[in-house]
């Protein structure tokens, strides 16, 4: 099976593109369109006009978590699409939710910026599920992932708002798009909020398989401990990871971390990046 990716919205861009905080890749595979994520506001529909994506083409729309990076997006995205799409999701991205920043009060808004009936109301036609997804034979989606490693946390600054009071996001709709080849698996992450291994773990569940073949997109360890980007360069190195591209919230540690590890199958995954796998 051929995957090709582009990578329509990241925190850096080639030359001729435009940058901005969020991602969105628009993945091709066993016959499916698939547009992961939405990026922070018009970047994604800006880029792929360059890239000559026609928006129209695509199949569905994969939502990793409800974070305004990963979907804002979204309603410029359907305007220009000018037909219903299916959008999958897990339920919780209608929660309301903040972060709170060092030495602030008062959390900031950081869920889904527009409401569900304007997006549906633009052809969004919400698959709501913590189930797994079938795509396609060879494409699904993680559904809800069990959390298993002892090391990796959710950051406790991300929070929802639950009657007026804000308290610790669990992220229940923390999802990862899966490819089931036949070289190994292919898992494209928004940010893996609940861990980039638990994520490749329970795609392994899913899927029966064991080789891991390419970890594509954001992987949250701007913010971890030494102790958890080795033990995550560890097991990376115990599925044979055969390429890692990295977006967005992996930080710039990490990513050296990773780079320095994985010589030779590493690359930074930015706006404007095309690539073909395997």
């Amino acid at each position: 099976m051929e995957i090709k990716i582009s990578t329509l919205s990241e925190n850096t861009a080639k030359d001729g593109f435009i940058a901005e905080y969020g991602l969105s890749m628009f993945v091709e595979a066993d016959g499916k369109k698939i547009l992961f994520d939405t990026g922070l506001s018009f970047s994604a529909v800006h880029n792929a006009q360059i890239m000559g994506i026609d928006l129209t083409d695509i199949d569905y729309i994969v939502l990793s978590h409800g974070h305004v990076d990963h979907t804002g997006g979204l309603c410029e995205m359907l305007r220009r699409m000018n037909k219903e799409v299916e959008v999958i999701a897990h339920p919780d991205i209608w929660e309301s939710k903040y972060t709170l920043r060092d030495g602030q009060t008062k959390g900031k808004f950081i869920g889904v910026p527009q409401s569900r009936e304007e997006l549906e109301n633009r052809g969004a036609c919400f698959k709501l599920t913590g189930e797994s997804v079938h795509i396609s034979e060879h494409i699904i989606t993680t559904g809800e992932i069990t959390m298993i490693t002892g090391y990796e946390k959710i950051e406790n600054n991300l929070l929802v708002k639950e009657s007026g009071e804000l308290h610790p996001d669990k992220l229940a709709d923390d999802l990862a798009l899966i490819i089931d080849t036949e070289f190994g698996l292919v898992v494209i992450a928004g940010c893996a909020h609940r861990g980039i291994i638990n994520t490749l773990f329970h795609a392994q569940k899913l899927t029966g398989k064991e080789l891991v073949y390419a970890v594509i997109g954001g992987i949250h360890l701007f913010r971890s401990s030494e102790e958890r980007i080795e033990k995550t360069i560890a097991e990376l190195k115990e599925m044979g990871t055969r390429k890692i591209g990295v977006s967005h919230c992996t930080g710039f540690h990490a990513t050296a971390r990773l780079a320095q590890e994985f010589e030779g199958i590493f690359f930074l995954n930015n706006a404007g990046n095309r690539f073909t796998l395997p």
